[in-house]
């Protein structure tokens, strides 16, 4: 009888990550050719990660999510793929408490997050984003995470999520009227239902506002990196 461990079955999330992956690389591949042989390659490989996609999500035909990606398709530098980029703020008062928002769209809490906007350093992102959403005004110590969003199973998109430890220095709770339902402070102990994922964040959350000298958080590397452990986090 072999010692060899049975193969572990692909993961739904594992699957949406290799389709996006292909998808990436094929619309970059797309974007620095004008071969048309590798073009005919590239929108193969399309089409095996919309296959792949379909095959997980359903409700949509392969056919047009290969047309929807090669409308994506840029040239040169502008059509390389990349993964998006978020921000996010752990923002805490002298109370230890932790400023959470509620989102507007799906009624879940979680501290402030947005969009990396175009023209500002990721810091200054956290910076507006707190005070846009929340009419907290706070300052950035240092950055905590640095997390990827598929991997991490909080988003089906490609998407990098840079997450700062700051300081509330000024304002008071006013609630975005579009992006947010609500806004408040909260211990660790009290965090409002439903509260996103906090069993990847709250822990190093709360020790960062208590001034514990913690690492930055991030994802190992995995060996290899499509088959490794999906659980390998720091």
């Amino acid at each position: 009888m072999s010692d060899t461990p049975a193969p572990r079955r692909a993961t739904e999330r594992e699957l949406l990550r290799w389709a996006e992956t292909l998808s990436a690389t094929a619309r970059t591949g797309l974007g620095f050719t004008d071969n048309l042989y590798e073009q005919e390659r590239f929108e193969e490989v399309l089409a095996v990660a919309a296959d792949i996609r379909s095959h997980v999500e359903g409700g949509f035909h392969p056919e047009e999510q290969v047309q929807e990606w090669l409308d994506r398709v840029g040239s040169g530098v502008s059509g390389y793929v990349t993964p998006k980029i978020t921000v996010g703020a752990v923002v805490g008062n002298d109370d230890g408490q932790l400023l959470m928002v509620q989102r507007a769209d799906s009624g879940v809490w979680l501290y402030p997050t947005g969009w990396a906007d175009v023209g500002y350093s990721p810091a200054e992102v956290v910076v507006k984003e707190v005070h846009e959403e929340t009419g907290i005004e706070c300052e950035v110590i240092r950055p905590i995470a640095i997390l990827d969003g598929q991997r991490r199973g909080f988003t089906r998109i490609p998407l990098v999520s840079l997450v700062f430890h700051c300081r509330m220095t000024g304002g008071d709770l006013n609630a975005h009227p579009l992006e947010c339902s609500d806004v408040g402070w909260f211990g660790p102990d009290e965090l409002p239902e439903p509260t996103a994922g906090a069993d990847l964040w709250a822990d190093q959350a709360f020790a960062a506002i208590r001034g514990e000298d913690m690492p930055v958080q991030f994802d190992l590397p995995r060996t290899p990196p499509w088959r490794g452990d999906p659980g390998d986090h720091e």
